[in-house]
């Protein structure tokens, strides 16, 4: 916090703050304050709760809804809410069926961008979930889990007729 405060009192000059670290200047302190955290690291907004640290006061705010429980954005076509507006952006989506995010290579369209990123590990070839027991990777989660029942014996699924197990 010492080297937040020396840097916001040295960077005054005409009623605009300038970061050494970036050539723009900021004509408010608080828009400063809340770059500079940027290259500090410095996360001084931290949950009463559970103690997770955030360098933004709106960080912390749209973490306390996980604890609160508060969904204020309001979808007028499905009645769902949601405790931040982005998952309410995200949620209209399927129902406009925009697809903004669109791969490069074969054209194909997400609504979210992790989709999209999900989907550029077909092309690129990436697996970066990797079993701790047979090094096997993976370029989902989801396909990891699924592997592990091989060394764990897990078998979640079973038939309705014989009782017969699966992984």
């Amino acid at each position: 916090m010492v080297l937040l405060k020396n840097i916001l009192d040295s960077t005054l000059e005409k009623d605009l703050f300038h970061v050494r670290f970036a050539s723009s200047p900021f004509p408010k302190r608080f828009f400063l304050k809340n770059h500079v955290v940027s290259h500090t690291g410095e996360k001084p907004h931290q949950c009463k709760i559970c103690l997770t640290s955030y360098s933004q006061k709106s960080g912390l705010k749209y973490h306390m809804s996980v604890h609160t429980g508060e969904k204020q954005y309001h979808c007028e076509i499905c009645s769902k809410s949601f405790s931040h507006p982005s998952v309410l952006k995200m949620n209209m989506r399927v129902h406009t069926g925009e697809k903004p995010h669109q791969c490069k290579i074969c054209l194909v369209s997400y609504s979210q961008k992790s989709g999209l990123i999900l989907h550029m590990r077909k092309h690129t070839g990436e697996k970066p979930y990797q079993c701790e027991v047979c090094s096997k990777a993976f370029s989902k989660t989801t396909y990891l889990e699924t592997h592990m029942r091989i060394h764990t014996g897990e078998k979640p699924h079973e038939c309705e007729i014989c009782h017969k197990s699966f992984s």
